[in-house]
């Protein structure tokens, strides 16, 4: 579990845990956020801390919103090495980064960086970027793909406060199924493919989305773009019920075609409690042998 809470940020950090929620540090804005694991006893009263910007408050009809403390910027910043990420409130608690997906990025780079070849990323559900530009930071080129034009739009942003603007990227706006499905039928392939699916969502036409359902088939879908040489597969999931063992196994079920090993652990985020340790759900890597 050590390495797994070495996350290289510079100017993110997470203060404190407890009553359901994690209080935050993101570059000199302090946010309060709710997190369902957090089931221990709060240190302090975290409402009250000194300099708190916003807390995001929960609503028992589901989602929430936030409450404004003291004036947040439009836009604040994190650096996670070279990389520069632009934030801001959004819905669903969300500030536009997951900060323990830091550890995955130095797995990614290194990966690549080791491969010393060419190497082609997929990356669906891509959110703001992060995976993105460690793979491309790395050398890689990458397919960035999401079904939010904001997001896709907020990763070329970060790519460029990150110098990495005019690296082999491309930003697809589109259903990560239905573009993979596309990609199937022309024929396309990728070394790597990384995905960060949602627990729970609706597609336009109503249709429920749940990730315990659906990621299986997804996986195998997937693996039909992978080349002749494929270099690894990264699966990320905040869904309580996917433990290490489960994605563990999902894997090496759905991607059998070539020798690999799959290794599953649980992120987590160091806190300034040194006895605590913030769950952040779990990832799988599985890297092919050759």
């Amino acid at each position: 579990m050590n390495d797994i809470i070495k996350t290289d940020w510079q100017d993110y950090r997470v203060i404190a845990t407890g009553d359901g929620y994690k209080l935050e540090d993101f570059g000199g804005v302090i946010l309060l956020r709710p997190d369902p694991q957090i089931i221990w006893r709060a240190p302090f009263d975290m409402r009250k801390y000194k300099g708190l910007h916003a807390v995001y408050e929960r609503s028992s009809t589901g989602g929430g919103e936030w409450n404004i403390i003291r004036p947040v910027p439009q836009d604040f910043f994190v650096h996670w090495r070279s990389l520069k990420f632009s934030l801001k409130l959004m819905g669903f608690k969300h500030t536009g980064v997951f900060p323990e997906q830091a550890y995955n990025w130095a797995r990614i780079i290194s990966m690549i960086e080791e491969a010393n070849r060419p190497i082609s990323v997929l990356n669906l559900f891509a959110y703001t970027g992060g995976a993105t530009l460690a793979a491309a930071k790395a050398g890689a080129s990458v397919c960035h793909v999401d079904a939010a034009k904001a997001m896709c739009e907020r990763a070329g942003q970060n790519a460029k406060r990150s110098g990495l603007g005019d690296a082999p990227i491309r930003y697809i706006v589109d259903d990560c199924v239905k573009f993979v499905e596309r990609e199937i039928r022309r024929a396309k392939h990728y070394d790597a493919i990384i995905m960060d699916p949602p627990s729970f969502g609706r597609g336009p036409r109503g249709e429920t989305w749940k990730l315990e359902d659906k990621i299986f088939d997804l996986v195998e879908l997937t693996r039909k773009v992978l080349s002749d040489q494929p270099l690894f597969y990264l699966i990320n999931s905040y869904t309580t019920g996917l433990q290490p063992t489960v994605m563990k196994n999902i894997a090496d079920l759905a991607l059998g075609d070539f020798p690999h090993k799959t290794e599953a652990y649980e992120l987590g985020l160091p806190t300034e409690d040194p006895r605590v340790i913030l769950p952040c759900g779990t990832t799988s890597i599985t890297r092919y042998i050759y």
